[in-house]
């Protein structure tokens, strides 16, 4: 579904460009659009500030995963992030690096 577009290797790990349609409908399928947009602070971080934060960090996609698979608080201001457990790895692991393209 996600093959073509813009997933090219990078480090042995996919990275999402920037422009990806088939992101984005992942994360408004996904709900993470209720909370956040790309350029704008919803309720959480804009995925802007995201990426920014994360940039350089090369551990920054699997620890964002782990984090949207998992929920959290505290890291962004006292209003916890849900859980997404039931996303796919696969689908995570797209959004996340759509997200740090941003």
């Amino acid at each position: 579904m996600l093959v073509c577009l813009s997933i090219t290797a990078c480090a042995g790990e996919a990275k999402v460009a920037k422009d990806n349609p088939a992101a984005k409908e992942l994360a408004n399928k996904n709900g993470c659009m209720s909370c956040h947009d790309i350029g704008t602070k919803i309720i959480g971080p804009s995925f802007v500030q995201i990426a920014e934060k994360y940039k350089g960090q090369a551990d920054a996609s699997a620890v964002l995963v782990k984090k949207v698979k998992e929920g959290g608080k505290g890291v962004w201001g006292r209003i916890p992030m849900p859980a997404n457990e039931n996303v796919p790895e696969k689908d995570l692991s797209t959004m996340v690096g759509w997200i740090l393209a941003q």
